[in-house]
């Protein structure tokens, strides 16, 4: 996977090539492996590369035979052979074998309705010199990132913030309703980010910049049309699905590695990558070491079993405090976890192997409706029948909710959970999540205040499609944990932010829109039967997992969060964020309220999951804050000469002409 930015003038005065180069150079982790250019006079397009497909190509911007479709791309389109044999026979002619080479022709001849017959995890933007347009589209899931901003007619856009910022037109400032939802969702939810002004282009999203406005349209959107009953080849159609997707995955010039975590979803990655790989499989994860959280067992036990060559990353618990501001200016947002840089150490002894591409096992949960929540969600509504009876209550003990688990007085967790919202809440799944934070203690009432009123909880509920409402409520709760955590924030600043980091890029065979759209028409009690959840899955991976593999749940080990963050090893830069001066500056959050969590924190007294996500949220937005808006982003631009592509518009010229010979990256 690569990096994408750009600029798309309405007055066409022209773009600078130095422009175009800054934006590069502050996203060029992303593609350590060559970069190039195209200065148009109305649009500018800037590429930096990550060799995984043409690894001898010249790279991008790619264009047509007559230089009127001009591409950048971060793309891997899983069904690139197919596309493009039909594409010639329709007469288009391919100089290259990259995968953005797809989008020129398919763009060429079908326009928007090449989106469909995409089959991958992309972004990108087109310009069609003849209508003088940009065209941007974004996957079905959010896979890949695409950020835009708009100023004054002037259209700006990357795969990450930082190159928006590094073009020097647009400035760093906090959106307030932005960073409300992601210390209370975990996540801004698209179009929102954390900044003003700067948004994110939803997932299954295209739009067309032209003549300084800009217009957006969805090409997919989630749907979950229940079955009464199961297909009697149920399974034949999952294995089906299941082998092509991890196939498909596979396809590429370098070696595929997988991610292991010890759990079933990964597990199943892991061994259809080993059995259909044409190279000896690399596997890689990550633990800590400490007896008490150390998973490296279950790891080793599936690459044993899988037969993979294996790495794993142990780290000390210090590790997240001193790699934290590294990830937060990854993953551009504040943060309520510390996964992020588990997982960013994980990506980091990956590209260190030598690889550069893995699959995961990500997704799973949300489609077969393996995560807890989905479990506690029909619990609560079974209790909530009777709610005087305590015998029912103590089936929250099967999904790990214990009277002292959450550290402060007996029962509180259960409270919260059978009193957040009542069963005909469309958010009843999720109020617990949503309520759990208490992030309005901490805000200062100027914060509080600037928010205008606005209950971005309320907000949510209110933006909810008109579909949701037919669905069953484990469907509800599916698409809500789709578009609040999955797209915002695992995909996002736990998935790609942290792997391109490094320059790794993660393939997720459980992303596949068929494999989705299997599952979604299921019988809700295929996926979730009573507390037994991945039903369906289960019964497959029986069929195709080594035998000496577990395929029972794995116990759910709590990561450490805010203890992390003191320790006599913690780096000075925790505690100058904390000051009351630096809290009073920031102008956020009340410097009592933090104080008194600060200082729980430190004296080792037990804190809940709550506060836990608290102290994290406080503290990531403190640093990102000093990170993005209150310094100033200098990036120095990428030499032109180094470019292995570069193309401008010639006055004249019908089609853009190399400034000199593109070289092989």
């Amino acid at each position: 996977m690569c990096g994408i930015a750009g600029i798309a003038r309405h007055n066409g005065k022209g773009i600078a090539i130095d422009s175009l180069a800054r934006m590069a150079a502050a996203i060029r982790h992303r593609g350590p492996d060559g970069y190039g250019f195209y200065a148009g006079k109305k649009v500018g397009l800037a590429h930096v590369r990550l060799r995984v497909v043409d690894i001898e190509g010249v790279g991008q911007p790619l264009t047509n035979e007559d230089g009127q479709i001009v591409a950048t791309s971060t793309c891997e389109v899983f069904n690139y052979p197919e596309l493009r044999h039909e594409l010639e026979s329709r007469g288009h002619i391919f100089r290259t074998r990259c995968h953005a080479e797809v989008l020129v022709h398919g763009y060429e001849e079908w326009g928007p309705d090449l989106l469909p017959r995409l089959d991958g995890q992309f972004a990108f933007a087109i310009y069609d010199r003849n209508r003088e347009s940009l065209f941007v589209a974004r996957d079905r899931f959010g896979v890949r990132p695409f950020f835009y901003a708009q100023r004054d007619g002037d259209f700006f856009f990357g795969s990450e913030i930082k190159a928006i910022l590094a073009a020097g037109e647009v400035d760093a400032a906090l959106d307030q309703r932005g960073l409300d939802e992601i210390l209370r969702f975990g996540g801004a939810r698209p179009p929102r980010t954390a900044f003003s002004g700067i948004a994110a282009l939803e997932p299954g999203t295209y739009g067309i910049w032209k003549d300084g406005a800009f217009w957006l349209r969805h090409y997919y959107e989630l749907d979950y049309p229940e079955a009464t009953e199961e297909p009697a080849d149920v399974v034949e159609q999952l294995d089906e699905i299941m082998l092509r997707s991890v196939g498909m995955r596979l396809r590429a010039d370098v070696p595929v590695g997988a991610y292991v975590s010890g759990g079933l979803d990964s597990s199943i990655t892991a061994s259809l990558a080993r059995s259909a790989s044409q190279h000896p499989l690399r596997s890689f994860s990550v633990s800590y070491a400490v007896p008490e959280l150390d998973e490296s067992h279950h790891q080793q036990d599936v690459a044993a079993a899988v037969g993979s060559v294996h790495t794993a990353a142990v780290l000390e618990l210090d590790a997240i405090a001193q790699s934290f501001p590294d990830v937060l200016w990854h993953t551009e947002t504040p943060l309520l976890q510390t996964a992020p840089a588990l997982m960013f150490h994980l990506a980091k002894v990956t590209r260190e192997s030598g690889i550069n591409v893995v699959v995961g096992g990500d997704g799973a949960d949300e489609i077969f409706l393996g995560s807890d929540l989905f479990k506690q969600s029909s619990i609560r509504r079974f209790c909530l029948r009777h709610p005087e009876s305590l015998g029912r209550q103590q089936l929250f003990g099967r999904v790990g909710v214990t009277d002292d688990d959450d550290g402060s007085d007996t029962g509180s967790l259960r409270r919260l959970l059978l009193d957040a919202a009542k069963p005909g809440d469309p958010l009843f799944s999720h109020m617990p999540r949503f309520l759990s934070s208490r992030i309005d203690d901490f805000y200062l009432p100027d914060f509080k205040a600037g928010l205008g009123g606005i209950d971005v909880i309320r907000e949510l509920r209110s933006s909810l499609p008109t579909r949701f409402f037919g669905w069953s409520s484990l469907n509800q709760a599916a698409y809500l944990e789709m578009t609040t955590l999955l797209s915002p924030y695992l995909l996002s600043s736990q998935g790609d932010r942290v792997s391109m980091a490094h320059g790794v890029e993660i393939r997720y065979p459980f992303l596949d829109h068929r494999l989705f759209e299997f599952a979604s028409a299921l019988p809700t009690s295929s996926r979730l039967r009573g507390l037994r959840d991945k039903q369906i899955l289960r019964r497959w991976a029986a069929r195709i997992l080594p035998r000496q593999l577990e395929l029972g749940a794995r116990p759910r080990i709590s990561m450490p969060e805010s203890q992390s963050f003191f320790m006599p090893t913690s780096p000075s830069w925790v505690d100058d964020h904390l000051t009351t001066e630096a809290i009073k500056r920031v102008g956020i959050f009340s410097p009592p309220a933090v104080g008194g969590l600060v200082r729980r924190c430190r004296a080792g007294l037990r804190t809940s999951s709550e506060e836990n996500r608290v102290m994290v949220g406080v503290l990531s937005t403190q640093v990102w804050y000093n990170q993005f808006v209150e310094s100033a982003l200098l990036a120095r631009p990428l030499p032109i000469e180094g470019a292995s592509v570069l193309l401008e518009d010639r006055v004249g010229a019908s089609s853009p002409k190399s400034i000199y010979a593109p070289k092989p990256c």
